[in-house]
């Protein structure tokens, strides 16, 4: 371009000029070819060098062909990119406006037969989901998770580990031979007096439970799932342990001489692995009673503490150190297969944007640096026998203390208040029908046997009448 804007003169060809389709493509090296060309082709040229200096600006300002007849003065390479050009700014305008449309819900039905259109006719296969929690139409309110947590009552179920047995100061009604050993100290009152919720704290954890009896008690007053309703707004889950029969199998470990029958312990993993198919089935079936019940609900379903230093210093009495690494990583792949089964039951609430959630919640390390064998340990040690009866494992060895429920309590808390990786949602019909007066009266559930009888105008916690009556003696079992 001369000073004034103008195109230079293009000169015209003659015979023995390099043709068009001689000069280098754009962007490969025609700096180098348009210099050379400046310096010694002559022909057809003034002399100034003006190829050379214009070569090295880029495609479209180095020598132009000759004149195509269309009285534009633009060569072929020249028209081509400009056309490119064209085409990548009209391409950079159709992205934005796919964009402009996708960020406004009203006109998302334009925007999937825009979209089959581009594409060709590849059209999505269903709608595309909601871009706003208050899009018309959707009858879901979305929520922060503690807030979705708190809303109604919170019902808390599981084993000894959820009761708080081996924790000390026990309800007296579930302080008995084959009862329930409710501790003041259990993770599920702490949370009931960290977080204010709407409701009440419904706790019916219970020591030596299995998650087969909670699926076989179901329509009877001692079924922990049926004490679950509409009003739950957060349900915590810690069971397994004693389907897995992890007291029994720690307890063939100890009971035996270490030195002659060292392979008793590892003996056990065919059975084990048995134990852990049926219970992924079992588990499935009762977080989906538990989400029939409460489809509002967070379920928090909460693993097992490890029970020895992740480098064991020494024997723990009959235990080795290869037996209780073995211990440790059994309790970790156990926790695998609850976290998967919760993962896997909450995909399918999300995929069918459901209301409420399943989440995991890891306690593995909650415990480090105070496992059994420290000297400040957060879990009860083995339980000697009688002198002369060698050892026992009784129903509160290896079991978290009061320190070691908080630490539990601790980890439960942080999921409540971080929520899964998800967003959360709760129905707004369910949330526009809550109110004190229902969910005081659904506390319990519908086959509690005082369900109609007047609490205290000061109670804050709901107890079950009873015990449930689990087929095992709590004797033995978490």
């Amino acid at each position: 371009m001369s000073a004034r804007g103008e195109e230079p003169e293009v000169p015209e060809p003659v015979p023995g000029d390099s043709s068009p389709a001689d000069d280098p493509a754009p962007g490969t090296g025609q700096a180098e070819a348009g210099g050379a060309r400046g310096e010694t082709d002559t022909a057809g040229s003034d002399g100034s060098g003006d190829g050379g200096a214009s070569g090295g600006d880029g495609p479209g300002d180095g020598p132009e062909g000759p004149d195509d007849g269309d009285g534009s003065g633009e060569g072929p390479r020249r028209k081509r990119w400009r056309r490119s050009r064209i085409a990548l700014t009209v391409s950079l305008l159709l992205v934005v406006a796919l964009l402009a449309v996708l960020a406004l819900p009203s006109t998302r039905g334009g925007l999937v037969s825009l979209w089959c259109d581009v594409t060709g006719g590849v059209c999505p296969a269903q709608e595309f989901p909601p871009v706003t929690e208050d899009e018309e139409g959707d009858p879901r309110v979305r929520m922060e998770p503690e807030e979705a947590a708190l809303w109604g009552n919170y019902v808390a179920l599981g084993d000894s580990y959820s009761s708080g047995d081996g924790a000390g100061d026990y309800d007296p009604a579930t302080a008995e031979p084959g009862g329930c050993w409710r501790s003041e100290h259990a993770y599920p009152r702490v949370l009931a007096e960290e977080f204010d919720f709407a409701g009440a704290l419904a706790f019916y954890a219970c020591s030596s439970h299995k998650a087969s009896e909670m699926v076989d008690q179901l329509g009877t007053s001692e079924s922990q799932i049926d004490r679950v309703t509409p009003g739950t707004s957060l349900v915590t889950l810690g069971i397994g342990g004693n389907d897995l029969g992890f007291i029994p199998v720690l307890r063939t470990c100890m009971v035996r001489m270490p030195l002659l029958e060292s392979g008793v312990c590892v003996e056990q993993e065919k059975e084990i692995e048995k134990r852990m198919e049926a219970l992924e089935k079992t588990l499935t079936e009762v977080l989906g009673e538990i989400r029939d019940r409460a489809p509002d609900a967070r379920v928090l379903v909460l693993g097992y503490p490890r029970l020895f230093p992740e480098d064991p210093p020494g024997m723990y009495y009959t235990l080795t150190k290869s037996d209780q690494l073995w211990l440790n990583g059994l309790t970790q792949r156990f926790n695998e297969l609850l976290r998967d089964v919760a993962y896997r039951v909450d995909g399918d609430v999300y995929g069918s944007r459901g209301t409420g959630s399943v989440e995991y919640v890891s306690t593995f390390t909650a415990l480090t640096g105070h496992e059994v064998s420290a000297e400040d340990a957060w879990l009860n040690g083995i339980v000697l026998g009688p002198l002369g009866e060698g050892l026992s494992v009784e129903r509160a060895s290896f079991h978290p203390t009061a320190q070691g429920q908080m630490s539990i309590a601790e980890r439960v808390r942080l999921q409540i208040e971080e929520g899964p990786e998800r967003v959360l949602y709760v129905s707004r019909k369910t949330l526009d029908n809550v109110d004190p007066t229902q969910l005081k009266a659904e506390l319990g559930g519908p086959l509690d046997p005082a369900l109609n009888s007047e609490p205290p105008e000061d109670t804050a916690v709901t107890e079950g009448t009873g015990a449930p009556s689990p087929a095992d003696s709590g004797a033995d079992t978490p």
